[in-house]
């Protein structure tokens, strides 16, 4: 299991290769800048609580609002759908490449909110599209507003990487946990 370390340590840089040249390494990190820059402000401005870590080859980070409603797929058609009456906390899981900044897809992800060091809840967020953020989520009922501790682990994931000389990467499971983030429940 990979440690948590500060986000600014430092990956060795993408050297090109006959699958990225110069330009599409230039052009991902342009892309990672730019999606960093969407989640501090969705973390830091929008979120009621926000937070991110650096862990192996990745940066993972947390933003918590009130339960949200969403649209789903119901009978081949989109219908929003509001967030159960029970549920009263969202949380959002955003993975991103340590090096380049850009989002991770198709991670299996398991959450657990301890609450006083008793175990509250374990979730499997899903993939969200945001028009603004790319990210993991899922509506949850917890006992009320509180000091939190999440942990995230992060399997391996099976997908296929590119590139003999940069594709060498997510290779170890990660583990990272969040203490004492102050959470406020309700539906927005």
């Amino acid at each position: 299991m990979t440690e948590a370390t500060g986000i600014d340590a430092k990956m060795p840089p993408a050297k090109p290769s006959d699958e990225a040249d110069q330009n599409q390494l230039k052009m991902a990190k342009e892309e990672g800048a730019k999606y960093l820059a969407s989640l501090d402000y969705m973390a830091e401005k929008v979120a009621d609580t926000g937070g991110k870590m650096r862990a192996g080859d990745y940066i993972v980070a947390f933003a918590q609002e009130r339960a949200e409603g969403m649209f789903h797929r119901k009978d081949g058609k989109l219908e929003w759908i509001e967030a159960p009456s029970d549920m009263n906390c969202h949380m959002e899981i955003a993975v991103l490449d340590a090096a380049d900044h850009r989002f991770i897809p198709y991670l299996d992800i398991d959450c657990t909110l301890s609450l006083e060091g008793q175990e509250i809840v374990r979730f499997k967020p899903e993939f969200l599209w945001h028009p603004g953020l790319y990210h993991y989520g899922r509506d949850l009922k917890l006992p009320g507003d509180g000091v939190y501790d999440l942990s995230v682990k992060i399997a391996p994931p099976t997908f296929p990487r590119h590139d003999e000389k940069n594709g060498k990467r997510y290779a170890d499971p990660v583990e990272v946990t969040f203490e004492k983030i102050r959470i406020e429940t309700g539906h927005e």
